[in-house]
């Protein structure tokens, strides 16, 4: 994959929607009708469904509502042009996904109970109409041109209506004629929020954002009594739409657009490799089949050969809400056995709301260290040359390599891989956490923005939490892929090297590298740095750190952005515990004494903050020629401006936070961990 085709996040060279498409923002006010002028109304009461990220109509409380209460429904989904901008955090292929899902949102709507209305547009342009087979531009001759036309074909009959430009306007459009808009509540970025404030402002009263997730809004403190809360969401009934009880017109406009339009519009061309349909019927048939799996699923999640098969294959569908979370822990607690396999991946499902609900709470994870005490970690000490090496798998460390070169080839990592290499990146290469991040954000299939960040941040240490992991590559290699098969796969130059040797390639003899024609240093780069070195650098920095960020946990405004399950009770007991610099007969505390372990052979992988994707630490020992602090490299500009936006997110980490799988399905989890975490009251 070249670096052009992988359209990289610092590289993007998509243009802005002006220089594309000019004003070309549809429907036009005149291509909408009022609720009192469509066929069979008669009081006028009209809905405008708008679907972000909540793509189905089966438990969709906001669809549910518009059905039972109006007399017509209009279900929309904008395609927002700043999506398609350099600023987007999306490779093309989860892009695609996104297509297929709306265009797959087309069929079931085409196909739903209802009495139908479709209106022709008369003044929306011709530029985002559906091309044909015959049609040229950029994207023709592709090789994924016959995926575009199966997966992102039209409905037979009318079904949703699909708009271009600013949500904003199109939304506005709608109310100036007489419609109110419901849409379903979701955690959202900086931009979701900055969009959604904008709808607010314009639509005022018109809009509703209906909380039907199951996550806790508009409380002071939402953690208060929050498990209960999540396990009654659960088990309750789902918001079904009652079709056949109502006598509600379904408004479609046709705009012209489609989402193979806005595909070939933008020269989405994904180079991926095994990525998932993203259609309902795919969806719902990997959860039949899942089902079937559950049993093995304990055994299957930690080795990365063992976890692309094993694990469930749900997030990417739950991160665009194809299925609902409630949809899927209903569905596996009535068809699969009792089983180990079943608790741990429903546990998961609630880990997913509950790493949601902390962006709820906070925004700000995208962008900001939830503690204040890190703020601006590690960068003063980036370096682009490891960043580089991390991201394209040439670091020396060949489960990392592996991992990351998965990752950008194919859009998936089982969790372990994702948190031993966010770990790696900010504990041991000591680079600003929002950098990985973003990585993972962009080359994820199914990143999820309140998982992927806040798992980041916790496994970066940037909460103040009296628990760390850091995970040891070598170590990861011995356990999980001894006889190399994962390694060689995707690091094939070290398929010659004898697999006693994967785990420190740089150790092989010379005289067996020349037998193997394979020379670390040439075939093969040496490590970028030394672990062992690295490590000892992060615990000296983080425990300097330690106390004053338990302190800081006290502080009401810092325990809310933390958003523990325990609410401020489990903040404020984190810090009468930890944030002091003395123990109670006024000797020093030891980084021992807070000590829970950690991965074996690794010097001790300690703790001082929660779990998740990196870790990152803050200045003082010297660690090698490229981050000393006589070689700092300047800062890229906008640290973390970019966050999560504007494109949806991924991730968990260890110990005190759940050990897995954040997106609720896809990802692994750590066995020594997973056993004793069946409740959502063990995060903290």
């Amino acid at each position: 994959m070249s670096d052009e085709s992988d359209r990289e996040i610092e590289d993007a060279t998509v243009g802005t929607v002006a220089d594309v498409l000019g004003d070309t923002t549809r429907p036009h006010p005149s291509d909408i009708p009022a609720p009192a002028d469509l066929d069979g109304v008669e009081s006028g009461t009209g809905y405008v469904v708008w679907h972000r990220k909540h793509l189905r109509l089966a438990d969709h409380r906001a669809l549910s509502r518009a059905v039972a209460e109006g007399d017509a429904v209009c279900p929309l989904f904008v395609f927002d042009p700043a999506f398609y901008s350099s600023d987007g955090l999306a490779c093309d292929a989860r892009i695609r996904f996104l297509h297929e899902a709306v265009a797959s949102l087309n069929r079931l709507y085409a196909a739903a109970p209802k009495r139908s209305v479709l209106r022709t547009t008369t003044q929306s342009a011709a530029g985002l109409a559906e091309p044909t087979p015959a049609e040229s531009g950029p994207s023709a001759g592709k090789t994924d041109a016959g995926r575009r036309e199966a997966s992102l074909g039209r409905a037979d009959g009318s079904g949703l209506t699909v708009g271009f430009g600013d949500p904003v306007d199109i939304l506005s459009r709608f109310v100036d004629r007489g419609w109110s808009v419901l849409t379903m509540a979701t955690p959202t970025s900086r931009y979701g929020q900055r969009r959604d404030e904008r709808v607010r402002a314009a639509c005022g009263n018109a809009v509703t954002f209906v909380s039907g997730d199951g996550l806790v809004r508009d409380r002071e403190w939402p953690r208060a009594d929050w498990q209960s809360h999540v396990e009654d969401w659960l088990t309750a009934s789902q918001h079904t739409p009652a079709w056949d009880d109502h006598d509600t017109a379904r408004l479609s406009i046709e705009t012209g657009v489609t989402p193979a339009a806005v595909d070939e519009k933008f020269d989405i061309a994904p180079v991926k490799t095994r990525v998932p349909s993203g259609t309902h019927r795919a969806a719902t048939r990997r959860l039949r089949e899942f089902v079937d799996q559950v049993p093995a699923y304990p055994t299957n999640i930690s080795a990365p050969q063992d976890a692309r098969e094993g694990t469930s294959g749900l997030s990417p569908y739950l991160n665009f809400g194809l299925l609902s979370v409630r949809q899927v822990y209903q569905h596996v607690l009535d068809n699969a056995p009792s089983c180990r396999g079943r608790g741990m991946f429903t546990d998961r499902l609630v880990w997913n709301m509950h790493y949601n609900q902390k962006l709820s709470d906070w925004p700000g994870w995208t962008e900001r260290a939830v503690n204040p005490v890190f703020e601006g970690r590690n960068e003063d000490r980036h370096d682009p040359e490891l960043v580089a090496a991390w991201k394209n798998g040439e670091t020396g460390f060949p489960m990392v390599d592996a991992a990351m070169r998965c990752l950008r080839r194919t859009g998936w990592l089982n969790f372990r891989m994702r948190a031993m290499c966010a770990s790696f990146f900010t504990h041991i290469l000591h680079q600003p956490w929002w950098i990985g991040a973003d990585w993972y954000h962009h080359h994820l299939i199914d990143s999820d923005v309140g998982v992927n960040y806040t798992q980041w941040q916790s496994q970066a240490g940037l909460i103040g939490k009296p628990s760390q992991r850091v995970y040891n590559p070598r170590k990861q290699v011995r356990d999980h892929d001894a006889d190399g098969v994962w390694i060689t796969r995707w690091v094939p130059e070290l398929q010659p090297l004898p697999s006693q040797f994967l785990a420190r390639p740089e150790r092989t003899p010379l005289a067996i590298q020349q037998e193997c024609g394979v020379t670390i240093g040439a075939d093969y780069p040496s490590p970028v740095v030394d672990f062992e070195t690295r490590r000892q650098a992060f615990w000296t920095r983080h425990e300097r750190r330690r106390s004053d960020a338990a302190r800081e946990l006290r502080r009401p405004e810092i325990a809310k952005r933390a958003s523990f399950s325990g609410g401020y009770e489990a903040a404020q007991a984190i810090a009468d515990e930890y944030g002091r610099d003395e123990a109670e007969d006024g000797t020093q505390l030891s980084l021992g004494e807070i000590d829970d372990g950690g991965d074996e052979d690794t010097g001790g992988d300690r703790s001082v903050t929660g779990q998740g994707d990196a870790d990152a630490a803050d200045a003082a020992v010297a660690e090698g020629p490229s981050t000393s602090d006589d070689t700092q490299s300047p800062m890229p500009t906008g640290v973390g401006a970019s966050a999560g936006e504007p494109a949806p997110d991924d991730e968990t980490a260890v110990p005190d936070d759940p050990a897995d799988d954040g997106s609720g399905a896809d990802h692994d989890g750590d066995d020594d961990a997973s056993d004793a975490q069946t409740s959502i009251q063990r995060f903290e």
